[in-house]
């Protein structure tokens, strides 16, 4: 098995009293190639007496996340999640809320070869779900990762190696490797404009491209496009602090009218709403993502993952 390293880390305190968030990210081994976003271990100790941090993490394809200390309370549509230490969550469409007290947390996001490998479930059967994943069955198969990845007497350093065993031993082939990394690419290059000329890029007919994409990518082909360009407009944002919405939106909209709609559908609030809110801990992670793995989302990974960056 080749070994993972750790890529780089980065931690951000703010004013005195603020939270204080530190994101480490791990580089998958070669085996687990296009399966995964990325490793990441995240730390957030808030002040003595403080209320928990609240913030709204934007659309992702599916991942698993472990916490030792406090444990989320979270929202994805009409479902919620609280208490549970094993969090697990379906690709989504719609933001989460949720509110973190001082916690350590693991997560590991799955790309959609990923979800092939280590799911039974079709990703569009759980799209939007956020669960306890001990208690749900898309999920519950990693539910003995959570004794190790939240043992207090073992290193980051051990619990990573520890996971890196687990998930080796879980995943399997699937013989539609291919035709998903084409449509990854595909998705990712963001050159399509209609579901055809989608499906004509990676050799499919388009019914093939819906059934590939609802069984491995949790939406169908037009939501998952329409999903990249605000996600590309998204990010752009939340990286340039001084930049103003017209400046961050893609190019592929028609007009400013089109971009507000569709962000209302995809963060369930307007532009302006969700500026006025502190992001404490997403524009922490963000940045520390793009500085130090290449790439500020997991939905613009490209399907061979994100190349680490020096740091």
């Amino acid at each position: 098995m080749g070994e993972a390293g750790k890529t780089g880390g980065s931690t951000a305190q703010g004013a005195e009293g603020a939270p204080r968030v530190h994101a480490a990210f791990y580089e998958p081994p070669e085996e687990f190639a296009g399966c995964f976003t990325s490793f990441y271990h995240l730390t957030l100790d808030l002040p003595d007496g403080a209320a928990p941090v609240t913030d709204y993490l934007q659309p992702e394809w599916g991942n698993i996340r472990f916490f030792c200390g406090s444990p989320p309370e979270a929202q994805i549509g009409v479902n919620a999640v609280r208490g549970a230490p094993f969090v697990g969550t379906g690709p989504s469409s719609l933001p989460c809320r949720f509110s973190l007290g001082t916690v350590r947390m693991w997560g590991v996001g799955f790309m959609p070869l990923g979800w092939a490998r280590f799911f039974a479930a079709d990703a569009s059967s759980v799209a939007n779900i956020i669960c306890d994943g001990a208690a749900h069955h898309a999920f519950a198969h990693f539910a003995g990762m959570t004794e190790a990845l939240c043992d207090p007497h073992s290193t980051v350093e051990e619990q990573h190696t520890a996971l890196i065993a687990m998930l080796t031993a879980m995943m399997r082939p699937c013989r539609d490797e291919a035709r998903i990394a084409r449509i990854h690419a595909a998705l990712v290059g963001g050159q399509h404009t209609s579901v055809n000329t989608l499906a004509d890029e990676c050799a499919l007919s388009v019914r093939t491209l819906e059934r590939l994409c609802a069984r491995y990518f949790g939406f169908s082909p037009k939501l998952l496009m329409r999903r990249q360009r605000f996600m590309r407009s998204l990010t752009s944002y939340m990286l340039d602090r001084r930049a103003r919405w017209t400046e961050a939106m893609d190019a592929d909209y028609h007009d400013q009218a089109q971009f507000t709609r569709e962000f209302r559908e995809f963060m369930t609030m307007s532009p302006s709403e969700y500026a006025a809110r502190d992001h404490p801990i997403l524009t922490s992670f963000m940045e520390a993502r793009a500085r130090v793995w290449g790439s500020p989302a997991q939905t613009l990974d490209p399907p061979g993952g994100a190349a680490p960056q020096p740091h």
